[in-house]
């Protein structure tokens, strides 16, 4: 992945270092219907922990992303630290492909009319405040926080990625690819709050059985998946970021994280009734279809006979 050129964005909210998010105490997972914000890393671990536990994942991870019914709570105490570009290797990474989505979708927004108000990523170590409920916490995953627009993200997920999941080989190029789809996804999440689709899932759900709701939370997440295959085309064009491997990495984790892959790992079987982020053909389809397309008309998931 040819990243060193990508612009780098100012929104990153450096808190690495700081213990100022420490003293919430208890587990602190966004749980239940106020809680909100869970990422593609949220069903590794809490999907993992249900089906060992025979627990219904959906108990733990309260409906995932857009069940953001603490958005009208008031935010905790945050860590605020310092805002704007990283100084080491990893946070400038961070940084500009940050940046790059933020180029892209000011753009696309742009075209269409609109305009386009690019979210903060905070990055921090093991755990941090932020305002969906409780704390974030690293073994959470990175995740979309619509009650602050924030994306957190403790980057020991893209290490997850290289050797637990092995979405990648571990140490090469090729895995820059798929921690910045990781990014993108979440990105994802953010244009689907700017456009509304968020909270009208979240009011089509409360009147769903627990069966529909996940049928519905599938769809959301595969358009993430789809609108980061939209920052990948676009920004190929513009960058010539893509390099020989790097596509066939972002695959790899997707199919990595794909429900049917972590409960067949878990429990040896798979009840696609409880899906909540979709199986790894369908997140390497939808990924797929906005890198070759180019299009977010091409990523209406809720419209799809077939996902």
């Amino acid at each position: 992945m040819r990243w060193e050129n990508l612009p780098e964005s100012e929104n990153v909210e450096d808190r690495r270092g700081d213990d100022g998010g420490r003293g919430g105490g208890g587990f602190g997972l966004p749980m239940g219907m106020g809680g909100g914000g869970l990422g593609i890393g949220t069903i590794v671990i809490l999907g993992l922990i249900g089906w060992a536990l025979d627990i219904d994942p959906r108990l733990l991870i309260g409906g995932a992303e857009m069940v953001t019914g603490g958005q009208q709570a008031a935010p905790p105490a945050q860590s605020q630290g310092r805002t704007g570009s990283p100084e080491d290797q990893m946070g400038k990474f961070v940084a500009r492909v940050l940046g790059s989505t933020e180029v892209q979708w000011k753009d696309i927004f742009t075209k269409d009319g609109k305009s386009y108000r690019a979210p903060v990523l905070v990055l921090y170590n093991e755990v941090t405040n932020q305002a969906c409920g409780g704390v974030a916490q690293a073994a959470m995953g990175p995740f979309y926080c619509p009650a602050d627009r924030k994306i957190y993200l403790d980057t020991s997920f893209f290490r997850e990625i290289e050797r637990r999941f092995k979405g990648c080989d571990v140490g090469s190029k090729s895995c820059q690819f798929a921690q910045a789809y990781v990014i993108a996804h979440e990105v994802g999440h953010h244009v689907q709050n700017l456009l509304g689709i968020l909270p009208k899932v979240q009011e089509a759900q409360r009147g769903l059985s627990k069966v529909e709701a996940n049928q519905l939370q599938v769809r959301v997440e595969l358009q993430a998946d789809c609108f980061a295959g939209v920052w990948a085309h676009f920004s190929d064009q513009k960058w010539n970021l893509i390099e020989p491997g790097d596509v066939e990495a972002a695959m790899r984790t997707a199919a990595a994280i794909g429900d049917d892959k972590l409960q067949m790992q878990a429990r040896g079987r798979v009840v696609p009734d409880s899906f909540t982020h979709g199986s790894s053909a369908q997140r390497q389809r939808w990924f797929d279809i906005g890198l070759k397309q180019g299009s977010v008309a091409a990523c209406n998931t809720f419209r799809a006979a077939t996902l």
